[in-house]
């Protein structure tokens, strides 16, 4: 298999820029696709996004202060409203149509703050990935939080669409048995938005976190959903329950069920923002539960950023080296395949405009 491990960026979609809570009083600095980026809130708590470079003396406006007007740059105090538009400039009056720095489309919905990063014509906010869970905190009650990861974004997708992995390097938390996990009954859907994995597995221990999150007390069916939204992002279901019951049994109180949401928001070929949330569908009527299962992911997902980080440097000492491929990389290359055929069509509308 010749696997692509340093992705280019489809620029032309949506990617999470940051939770809503980090955008507050102080501008937030970060990069994205290598462009380093200011976001912040104006007077009336929009969420805005400029390049993150003063028009005048190219200093960082991440070292200016959030003002009434937009944002003001900390080395000779132009200010810059939500749009880039340079809207004061101390001691002058006229201000040339010039004088503005690039701005992002920017969207808060169902709690992300979504990025456009490619041309501000083509973003469509029809096309934001729809996340209603996060909207529902009786139904499924969630906790959130991100971390840098030194490796190409695309990683964390190939993680999460092969998961033979988890008994292995997360046998202390969510994994079980890594014979179970490699002989899952597993099928692939292609779909318009990308690739849904579904994974079955009969009659196996529970895992450590599924007993301290519903007290199993022996084996268990579970079936696992990861759905693959181009370009970063994984929708995932899971769920588990006494072995021989019905899995996807609403009803049934002593079921293991979560939600997680998954997305790799690039920084540079060789590092990505993990936006990840946690929520729970069983004991919701226990506070406790959300917490406990959050910390039980948190130490999980370390694992997966450890993993990582150290094939990153591998891969990156011959970068051109094929990997090979096994029975459960099915989803992982169809998210690679779906992900190169948009890049491919992006590439060639961008040459055609060129032209």
């Amino acid at each position: 298999m010749s696997d692509r491990t340093i992705a280019p960026f489809l620029r032309n979609a949506w990617y999470v820029a940051a939770w809503p809570e980090e955008i507050g009083e102080e501008p937030l600095a970060r990069t994205i696709m290598n462009q380093p980026i200011v976001l912040f809130r104006d007077a009336d708590g929009r969420a805005a996004a400029l390049e993150d470079r003063c028009c005048h003396r190219g200093a960082p406006l991440t070292h200016g202060t959030v003002v009434a007007d937009g944002i003001q740059c900390g080395y000779h105090g132009l200010v810059y409203d939500r749009t880039g538009r340079c809207v004061r400039i101390p001691g002058q009056e006229r201000i040339a149509g010039e004088a503005r720095v690039r701005s992002y489309p920017v969207v808060e919905r169902q709690q992300f703050v979504w990025i456009w990063m490619g041309d501000p014509a083509l973003a469509d906010q029809g096309t934001i990935l729809d996340y209603p869970w996060h909207d529902q905190p009786e139904r499924w009650p969630h906790r959130r939080a991100m971390f840098r990861i030194a490796a190409n974004y695309m990683m964390m997708m190939d993680n999460l669409m092969d998961l033979s992995h988890l008994g292995y390097l997360h046998a202390r938390t969510i994994g079980g048995s890594p014979l179970v996990h490699s002989t899952a009954e597993m099928k692939v859907e292609r779909r318009p938005s990308g690739v849904m994995l579904i994974r079955e597995m009969h009659d196996m221990p529970p895992p450590p976190s599924f007993v301290k999150a519903v007290g199993f007390k022996g084996p268990i069916d579970r079936r696992q959903e990861f759905e693959y939204v181009a370009p970063a992002a994984v929708l995932q279901w899971a769920g588990a329950v006494d072995t021989g019951k019905d899995v996807k049994d609403e009803s049934d109180p002593g079921a293991f069920r979560v939600r997680l949401f998954h997305g790799a928001t690039p920084e540079t070929e060789s590092s990505f923002h993990y936006f990840w949330s946690s929520a729970t569908g069983f004991r919701t009527d226990d506070p406790r539960a959300v917490e406990d299962f959050f910390e039980e992911v948190h130490r999980t997902f370390h694992e997966d950023k450890a993993i990582m980080e150290a094939q990153q440097l591998r891969i990156a000492l011959d970068p051109g080296r094929d990997l090979v491929a096994i029975r459960a990389d099915n989803a992982l290359v169809a998210a690679r395949r779906h992900l190169q055929r948009l890049l491919d069509a992006e590439n060639a509308a961008h040459s055609i405009a060129a032209e």
